[in-house]
C-alpha cells in the first residue's frame, strides 16, 4: 500500500471529497452495510479518515497515511499505521476485515488479501467496496488516472479479477452488491443497491474463510 503522497500531501482534500458527494458517500455506506456483518471484532484496512469506519461503528483501522491516520484519530477511530500487505496482528484475530477503495491502491494485491485471510478466524469475512473498472466511472477514472493526483498511481479491476485473486487467497461463498448508476455529478439522493454486478460503478464483494480452511469454489 502507496505510503507517502499525495494522501499525506492531499489528506484534507481527500477527506472533502466526501462532503462534496454526501449522497455518493451515503450510497456507498448502503451498499457496505448490505453486506457487513452486524456482530463481531472488524478492522478496516485502509482506514484513510475514518469515514466510513466511524459510520460503520468500527473502531479499529490500519493505515499507511500519517496524516489520514491522523484525521480519522481525531473521529475516535484506534489506527495502527500499517500496510495491508503486513498486517500487525496475530492468526484468527478477527471477525470480518472491510477495505474500501483500497485494493486499488495496495502493491501486493495477493499477498494484501493473504493477510487478510491469515488474520481472519475461520468462518469470517472480508469485505472489498471498489470501482468497477469497466463501468462508466472506472473507465473515466482509468482515462483521467494521469490528472488525478489520488488515482494516479492506483489499478483498476474488474469484479472477476477481484474474486479470482479472492480464490487464490483462499477465500469462498462470494456475494456480490452494486450501486452508484448514474454519473457523480448527477446524484442528488440515495441510490438504490442491487444484488450482482455489471450495472453499477460500485461494487461490494463479501468473501469468507472457510471454517475447515479448505478451498471450495
Amino acid at each position: 500500500m502507496a505510503r507517502g503522497n499525495p494522501f499525506n500531501q492531499y489528506s484534507f482534500r481527500y477527506d472533502s471529497w466526501f462532503e462534496r458527494h454526501p449522497f455518493v458517500f451515503q450510497t456507498e455506506l448502503e451498499a457496505i452495510r448490505s453486506l457487513l456483518p452486524r456482530e463481531g471484532q472488524g478492522i478496516e484496512i485502509g482506514v484513510g479518515t475514518g469515514r466510513f469506519a466511524l459510520s460503520l461503528s468500527i473502531t479499529q483501522g490500519v493505515e499507511p497515511s500519517k496524516a489520514m491516520a491522523d484525521m480519522a484519530r481525531k473521529r475516535g477511530i484506534e489506527v495502527i499505521e500499517g500496510v495491508a500487505e503486513s498486517l500487525p496482528f496475530p492468526d484468527n484475530h478477527f471477525d470480518f476485515v472491510l477495505m474500501v477503495t483500497t485494493i486499488c491502491f495496495v502493491d501486493d494485491v495477493e499477498q494484501a488479501l493473504r493477510e487478510s485471510h491469515r488474520v481472519l478466524k475461520p468462518g469470517g469475512f472480508l469485505i472489498l467496496g471498489f470501482i468497477d473498472r469497466d463501468s462508466f466511472i472506472g473507465q473515466k477514472y482509468s482515462k483521467d488516472k494521469l490528472q488525478n493526483v489520488f488515482y494516479r498511481d492506483a489499478t483498476f479491476y474488474s469484479p472477476g479479477e477481484v474474486k479470482q485473486y479472492l480464490q487464490q487467497a483462499n477465500f469462498s461463498h462470494f456475494e456480490f452488491r452494486q450501486t452508484l448508476f448514474n454519473p457523480l455529478e448527477n446524484i442528488k439522493a440515495v441510490e438504490p443497491v442491487k444484488e450482482g454486478y455489471g450495472e453499477g460503478s460500485f461494487v461490494v464483494l463479501r468473501a469468507q474463510k472457510l471454517e475447515n480452511n479448505e478451498y471450495k469454489p
